[in-house]
């Protein structure tokens, strides 16, 4: 069900869980509405940090109206969400873009990848895809593993870290090699670019079929100020141009329709 609103969330609770990463649980209406991989807007109240901040829904409680947004601090307005505390009050533009197909694809041999902060919105996709044939592969730096036992309660789990010091030594597309046996027939993934780049190029060699979740800083969400265009492989039939918007037609796409 289609649902945007600028609203004023509650904060249930924050803890940091790892190093700079915060898990944001936020009363909201959006959470009734949400699919997996939309993402909402969260404003700062300071003057010079104004602009929404754009982070993915990891998962949602809709019974509750509950949205946990699990995000890392880069800057000023990620900064001040990490001092929100129980009871506060905070702007959110909810719920933007489109998110993964999960309907589409149940009944298949689902990979799910994430690397890095594009890990968070996997684990909703899991939750929401929670009884069938499922593998997650997380890619992290080194053993510091946020989330990872999460994703049990939905999926296989695969590790893969770039220091070899936990799972496979490398990436995503490494843990995936590793697995022999598998075959999947959708690979859906958020991470970032040169992971996507390299899901693209392994998914068209095997004939399988993939959902790519892009990142890109954004101003508006609302497609409006055309800060978050991607290239597309064809050209849009309105504009006749070979682009596209990340925070209105995506941020998931077919890997198929973007270039990247």
């Amino acid at each position: 069900m289609f649902y945007r609103n600028v609203d004023e969330g509650t904060v249930i609770s924050q803890e940091m869980i790892s190093e700079g990463i915060f898990s944001l649980w936020i009363k909201n209406e959006g959470a009734k509405h949400a699919g997996a991989g939309q993402f909402v807007g969260v404003y700062p109240k300071g003057k010079d940090t104004m602009l929404m901040r754009p982070i993915s829904i990891c998962e949602t409680k809709p019974e509750e109206n509950a949205m946990r947004l699990v995000y890392r601090v880069a800057g000023a307005g990620t900064k001040e969400f990490s001092e929100l505390k129980k009871g506060d009050k905070v702007k959110i533009l909810a719920n933007l873009g489109n998110g993964f197909p999960v309907d589409e694809v149940k009944g298949k041999t689902i990979v799910l990848m994430g690397g890095g902060i594009g890990i968070p919105p996997m684990l909703g996709t899991a939750k929401a895809l929670a009884g069938e044939d499922v593998h997650a592969y997380l890619g992290y730096r080194n053993n510091d593993t946020f989330l990872s036992d999460e994703f049990m309660q939905y999926s296989k789990v695969y590790i893969a870290a770039e220091d070899g010091s936990v799972g496979v030594k490398g990436n995503v597309i490494d843990a995936l090699k590793a697995t022999t046996v598998l075959k999947p027939d959708v690979i859906m993934a958020c991470g970032p670019m040169p992971m996507l780049r390299a899901i693209k190029n392994y998914a068209a060699e095997n004939g399988i079929t993939a959902y790519i979740s892009l990142e890109e800083r954004m101003a508006c969400g609302v497609g409006a100020c055309l800060g978050c265009v991607c290239k597309t492989v064809n050209k849009d039939e309105h504009s006749h141009v070979n682009n596209t918007r990340i925070c209105t037609e995506g941020p998931v796409f077919n890997a198929e329709e973007v270039d990247i």
